[in-house]
């Protein structure tokens, strides 16, 4: 699925590609009603509509604002609404009350991108833009990067509040029928590594955020890891094999969250049994899945997906592995005989989300971009379906805490030797 173009001097000038990113968060809102686009499932989500004016807010207020002379706010009070977590530009609503915000209408969020689009278009032409260029281009780049990250968010979130519908509804319906497919994973291939030291991080070439940077060198123990991602297949035979049941599987945490949660399978798989599959034939029998073109039967070699940090630790435990660290992922990019590192599932990795040594956050209001949040998280590599093209590399680092499941989330494996 194809959700945006990279980021990229390929793609053309800085305004094609603030009209094609823009564009595109428009074109993933378009199959919701406004009455989806408003809808908040959990706090750790947010609607759709809130998504469209974040990143519209952030335009307006970290380059229109302070470098555009003579720039209107469309409506200064919606700095409030729509400012996430920036504590330097002021107080923000409370995030778990944002699917309250009926107001603002759709329309309005849709006048107000179109407001500040054409402010930042202008501003873009204009000569007082082309003597700060040094200053603004990283300000636009990180808004299109930053715009792109919540286009991600767009559907994990989405997909999430339509998973709590009864109806289990498709954001898009597929074009082709649902078929069963027997096929059976190829057996896992695991690929050495002798260890030693690899440079990890961004290499300077291209956009990046700061926390991919500074590049440095990590130390692997000799190690391999598994070719390709864990599968369907995979996961449904840990749960045949009493997974969810046996604690001596799970870090403490884990289980506990086990326990109180219920968990069962990965967050949007349908048991046999499941009411909500009804009696047509079509639904009839086997474990299904619900995803963005709606409930589908399981696909035994597709990745899994919608998995904790807490669930992979244990079918890796249960399979008699581990999760890789982040370094051995990195080191392993490209590598002869790896599959599916990027564009299917986000991979969590045994590593926290911490600062790379010698690390310094952005300048100014960017600094409050990822450097704060390094604490209680589990870094995730890779990228998955809903990531926009061209916007995953090698360096990319995403973080969860361990218990977030509703994002596209799976496992490759990894072993000592």
């Amino acid at each position: 699925m194809t959700l945006s173009r990279p980021i990229t001097p390929a793609a053309g000038t800085v305004r094609e590609q603030f009209r094609s990113v823009r564009a595109a968060s428009l074109a993933l809102a378009a199959p919701l009603s406004a009455e989806d686009q408003c809808i908040q499932s959990m706090p750790d989500a947010s609607p759709t509509k809130w998504h469209l004016a974040h990143t519209t807010w952030f335009f307006e207020t970290v380059l229109l604002q302070p470098h555009a002379s003579g720039y209107q706010p469309f409506d200064r009070r919606l700095h409030y609404l729509f400012n996430s977590y920036y504590e330097a530009l002021g107080p923000r609503h409370p995030r778990p009350q944002r699917g309250l915000l009926t107001r603002p209408s759709l329309d309005e969020v849709h006048a107000y991108r179109r407001h500040v689009d054409a402010a930042v278009l202008a501003f873009l032409d204009s000569d007082e833009a082309g003597a700060a260029w040094a200053t603004l281009e990283p300000i636009v780049t990180l808004g299109l990067n930053h715009e792109q990250q919540h286009q991600e968010l767009l559907l994990t979130d989405i997909l999430h509040a339509l998973s709590c519908n009864p109806l289990l509804p498709a954001y898009k319906p597929a074009g082709g029928p649902a078929l069963r497919l027997a096929a059976v994973p190829p057996a896992v291939r695991w690929l050495p590594h002798e260890g030693g030291l690899v440079d990890i991080g961004h290499d300077g070439a291209g956009f990046s955020f700061d926390n991919e940077t500074p590049r440095h060198r990590a130390l692997l123990q000799p190690h391999a890891i598994a070719d390709r991602l864990v599968s369907c297949g995979d996961y449904a035979q840990f749960i045949a094999d009493g997974g969810y049941r046996r604690p001596e599987l799970w870090l403490s945490d884990g289980w506990a969250a086990v326990q109180s949660q219920g968990w069962c399978h990965p967050a949007y798989w349908l048991a046999p049994d499941d009411p909500r599959l009804g009696a047509s034939s079509a639904n009839a029998g086997g474990w299904h899945v619900f995803g963005l073109h709606g409930v589908r039967p399981i696909e035994p070699e597709a990745p899994v997906s919608q998995l904790s940090f807490y669930e992979a630790a244990a079918y890796a435990e249960w399979a008699g592995a581990r999760l890789p660290t982040e370094f051995e992922w990195e080191a392993a990019f490209g590598a002869e005989g790896i599959s599916q590192m990027t564009g299917h599932v986000w991979q969590w990795t045994r590593s926290s989300y911490d600062p790379y040594p010698g690390f310094k956050p952005l300048p100014g209001v960017a600094a409050e971009y990822n450097g704060k949040f390094m604490v209680g998280q589990l870094v995730l590599r890779g990228g998955s379906v809903a990531t926009p093209e061209g916007h995953a590399r090698p360096s990319y680092r995403n973080f969860f805490p361990p218990a977030a499941r509703w994002q596209f989330t799976g496992l490759r494996l990894a072993k000592d030797l």
